[in-house]
Formats: structure tokens, sequence, C-alpha cells
């Protein structure tokens, strides 16, 4: 594993040289960075070939592989997101607070690059190019180790990206791939404390878990997506329809997905065969507790389990509830703190599900599978 270290000892020197560039010149890499991935697309698509052949012939989901699928669409996409970051104010030497002491100290907080990170994470080759722009535009070096099923396309991705940024200053090691996808390596990588300043896991709660459990590094613990919709008893049929299969069906192999939706038990008999047939259209296979199944006969019994599950895939649980209450309790239970929804016309439901739910972002009358950085984060100057 000597390799690692190496690239991580080059890293911390390269992270020395990143953290005190001006705004100018990282916008500069992160701009000849997106050049370069428009410019190499038919090479990136050509390499992502190889993935997607492997991930059919290993039997993977249809929602699995589209997480793996870069197209021509998806790849300006990435570059859009690199030069809208570029776009945004630099965070390093953003003085957060200020205050005097009363012995006349003067104190400042100032946000300042964290060094090196390392990211571990799994499938979508669209995160080489988001962590490689995020880490350039903080200041930060970055060491990413994909996953396997992903490999050809990630080593494409990196090696555009990497030589575009050097090519525009970037220091030598600042941004590396680890292309050894082996399990010992990603240990290894868990546990280089000096040499990289965080740990980043990126991906299912298996993956998590390994990391959180393994790491001696410090960690920030990043979360699996078990998302719901709320549809309340005051909601418009339509939005909450147009929500749900949205949250579902776009894009069912990411964290912000729709996993479970809950329908208040006054609109059930009405609302249920709305949705569900909706849902079924787009070949989402429906899994309903009792009262759902007695309303919509054709599905499957959803179990309990069902409820804690992170399908990534096209599924989805219903629950019919007897009370906004009964939702609120639901979610804090059986969700994971991702994302959640709820679909009304009532101004103090929508102000209780958003106080009382636990989640990182609690939306009203939207779908959850806004929060994405580009959607949320890069939208703020």
């Amino acid at each position: 594993m000597d390799f690692i270290r190496e690239m991580a000892f080059n890293a911390k020197t390269a992270s020395r040289k990143l953290s005190v560039f001006g705004e100018k010149q990282k916008n500069n890499i992160l701009f000849a960075m997106a050049d370069a991935l428009q410019k190499e697309k038919e090479y990136i698509l050509k390499e992502n070939e190889v993935d997607i052949k492997r991930a059919k012939e290993k039997g993977i989901s249809k929602a699995m592989t589209d997480r793996l699928l870069l197209t021509g669409a998806r790849i300006d996409d990435m570059a859009a997101g690199l030069r809208k970051l570029a776009q945004l104010s630099d965070p390093v030497g953003e003085v957060t607070r200020m205050w005097k002491r009363p012995n006349g100290l003067t104190i400042g907080r100032v946000r300042v690059p964290l060094g090196v990170i390392g990211i571990i994470y799994e499938a979508r080759p669209n995160v080489t190019s988001d962590a490689i722009g995020l880490c350039v535009k903080t200041g930060n070096a970055v060491i990413l180790r994909g996953g396997s099923e992903a490999i050809s396309s990630n080593c494409a991705v990196s090696d555009v990206m990497i030589k575009a940024a050097e090519a525009a200053g970037l220091p030598k090691g600042a941004v590396c791939l680890i292309k050894d996808t082996s399990r010992e390596c990603a240990t290894y990588m868990m546990k280089l404390n000096g040499l990289i300043d965080v740990l980043i896991p990126r991906g299912g709660a298996g993956l998590i878990k390994s990391v959180v459990k393994n790491a001696t590094v410090p960690v920030i613990e990043t979360g699996t997506g078990n998302c719901h919709a709320f549809v309340d008893e005051f909601a418009d049929f339509k939005m909450a329809s147009d929500i749900v299969v949205n949250g579902k069906v776009s894009r069912p192999s990411v964290c912000n997905a729709l996993e479970s939706l809950l329908v208040h038990i006054n609109i059930a008999s009405e609302f249920l065969p709305i949705v569900i047939k909706a849902l079924k259209d787009n070949g989402v296979e429906v899994r309903g507790c009792e009262v759902t199944r007695s309303i919509v006969g054709d599905i499957k019994a959803a179990t309990e389990e069902d409820y804690y599950t992170e399908y990534l895939d096209y599924i989805i649980s219903v629950k019919v509830v007897n009370s906004i209450e009964e939702a609120i309790d639901h979610i804090n239970e059986h969700g994971t703190m991702h994302s959640e929804c709820i679909i009304t016309k009532d101004f103090a439901n929508a102000r209780k599900f958003q106080n009382e739910v636990d989640a990182a972002a609690v939306y009203v009358n939207a779908s959850t599978r806004f929060t994405d950085g580009e959607e949320l984060v890069l939208a703020r100057k």
C-alpha cells in the first residue's frame, strides 16, 4: 500500500500550496476542467460503455445501471456544475464572526481549507466531477476512491480533469484517484492519520457503516436516503401525484429519491387509486399496508422492514395514516433524516410538519429530489 501513502503525502504537500490560491486562480482551474470534460466527451462516454457492459453482464438492476450511465447531456451537466461553482463567492477567508474581549483582544473566526479530504464513494461517476470541483473551490486537496462498478468512468473523468487542472496551475498531486478498488486499499486509506485530514463516505448504508467502524481518520458521516412524502387531507391531488411520481421515478437510484408514501385516511379512498395507477404506469412496484390493499387490491403487502428500506429502485412502500401526528411519528421512526415532504394546502399543517419532522431538508409542496448540491447550495451567492 506504499503507493497510497505516497499519494497522500503528495496531496498533503500540494494542499498547502492550494490553500493560499486566490479566487481567480481556483475559478480558472474550474473553468479549465469544465471545458476539458466537454472536449473529451467521446472518450469519457467510450470508457463509460465499459462500465455499463460490465454491469449488464453482472445482472445489475436497471435503476442501479442508471446510476452508472453517462450521456452527453449528463457530461454537459457536470461541466455546467463546475462553471456554477466558479461563479460562487470564495468561501476561503470569509470572516464569519468578530468580537472583542474585555481585555481588548479582538478575535475573528475565519473560514479556511481543511487540508486533504478523502472521499470513498460508490457507483455514480458524476460524483468524481462534483468532488473534485468542490474541493478545488474550497482550497482542499482530495483523494478519491470510487467503486469497482464505475472504475473505467471514474478513471476517464479524473484523468481528463486532472490534466486540465494541472495545466491551469493546480499543484501536482492536489487531486488524485486511487484506481485500485480493493477493500484493502479502502481500509488502508481510512487509517492515514496525519496525511488525510477528514474522510467522507458517499454511498449506501453498508459503506457508511464500514467507514465509521474502521476509520481512525476523522469522518464526516453522511446519511442514507429513506425519504417520505405525506399527502395531507388538504392536498391538491394532481400536485400530490406529480410530486410523488417525480420523487420516485425521475431517478430512483439516488439518495434523494422517494421511498415511502404516507396518505391521510380521509382522502385515501379517492387519492390512492390515482397515485398508484400513475406509479404503476411508470414501472414502479407498490407495496402497501392493509388499508392501502383494501382500497387498491392488486399490490404486494408491505412489511415493517419495507418502511425502513432505502430501495434505490422502482419500488415504493405505501401506508395510510390516521393523522398528521401519526405521519410525523412514522417518519421520525423510520426515516434517515435526509429529505421529507408534505403536500398540503393547510398552512398550519405545513408549519407543524416542518417544525416536528427531524430531517436535513423538509419540503412543503415540493419533491425530495430538490435535495441536491446544485439545486440548493449553488443557487446561493
